[in-house]
């Protein structure tokens, strides 16, 4: 056994060694957990009894390694291509008695938004997750499964299936809407900056291009979603056991709030690069009546001294002193106001 119950052990069965980390076996029969932590091969024998259901995961798996499962479950060459290929669309795709469901794990650090693949196929009496990398937390779905109350009175096959499935998508849609909250944060965030007296304009612009950039990879994972949820809450398809229709129905209400939520950020970003560049030019405007009025204050006397030539004696005129000290004069008061341009940010 590895170092989880569910997990394969490799060095007593080597022929299971699949993907980056041993796979993922448990067997529920009637509701109840039957096994875990077999081998890959035994799947179809689990699957012979017709009370039970099985659940296989395999992270970041090759095209010949998911081979061994395609043989257990009958699986189409297409569908395990799409399972073992990068950037998939988020999707549902329907085969002769199965489904192919790809989605995205979104999740933000420090500024930065990872998307992680995975796919499942979905039968009657079985669900096999492709993870291409460990953005999922397996130990927290099998909890969501074990602790969850819409598991009790849940005994059927293709009803517990359905439920596997719904807990599977209801953290997606979980890891999506956490997603975009720690995007509305970084908003707030934007939006103190462009108040800012400061007002660092680089910083806003940087940042505010990054948080439109992510709200746009959230939205292309999450709206597709709507297509899936629609899809298996067809009632003329029967994919989902009516008992379960609720609870699937409840995702598909999460995820219209991802979508409209992206989409009310987006339109909030739009509003602030707006209020910004409106910002940017009062101030610009303000920057100027300063300086002009100072321009406009020196001329006064400039043009006066020069209407009537007036040349006085200054201390050190005909001099090699008054030179230098003239030249002083100017390239400290040149200094001086471009210190204090610079300081007031007007430069």
């Amino acid at each position: 056994m590895g170092s989880h119950p569910s997990e394969t052990d490799v060095d007593e069965h080597p022929n299971n060694r699949i993907g980056s980390a041993p796979p993922r076996t448990r067997a529920w029969r009637c509701g109840k957990v039957e096994a875990e932590g077999f081998p890959v091969a035994q799947v179809s024998d689990y699957l012979e009894r017709s009370d039970t259901v099985v659940w296989l995961d395999v992270c970041a798996p090759h095209h010949d390694d998911l081979q061994i499962v395609a043989d257990e479950l009958g699986l189409d060459p297409v569908a395990v291509e799409d399972a073992v290929s990068r950037h998939e669309r988020a999707k549902l795709d329907r085969y002769d008695g199965y489904s192919f469901v790809n989605v995205y794990l979104p999740q933000l650090r420090d500024g930065v938004l990872s998307l992680y693949e995975l796919s499942a196929f979905v039968t009657e009496r079985a669900l096999v997750t492709v993870r291409q990398e460990n953005g999922l937390d397996i130990d927290e779905l099998i909890a969501r499964w074990d602790d969850s109350p819409v598991a009790e009175g849940l005994d059927a096959p293709k009803t517990w299936t359905g439920y596997l499935l719904y807990a599977l998508l209801d953290l997606v849609v979980d890891r999506q809407l956490d997603a975009v909250q720690a995007l509305d944060d970084e908003a707030d965030e934007v939006e103190s900056l462009v108040f800012d007296d400061t007002f660092p304009v680089k910083e806003v612009q940087r940042r505010s291009f990054r948080l439109r950039k992510n709200l746009g990879a959230v939205r292309r994972v999450s709206l597709p979603m709507r297509e899936v949820l629609n899809t298996l809450l067809r009632r003329d398809l029967g994919i989902v056991a009516p008992p379960l229709v609720p609870y699937f129905q409840d995702v598909y209400d999460h995820t219209l709030r991802v979508g409209e939520w992206t989409d009310s950020l987006r339109e909030l970003i739009a509003n602030l690069l707006d209020t910004r560049l409106a910002l940017q030019g009062n101030r610009m405007n303000e920057v100027m009546k300063k300086v002009t009025s100072w321009a406009a204050i020196i001329a006064v006397p400039t043009a006066v001294t020069g209407f009537y030539g007036q040349n006085v004696p200054y201390p050190g005129f005909s001099q090699h002193s008054g030179f230098v000290v003239s030249t002083i004069v100017m390239v400290v008061c040149s200094i001086g106001l471009y210190a204090l341009f610079k300081f007031r940010d007007w430069l």
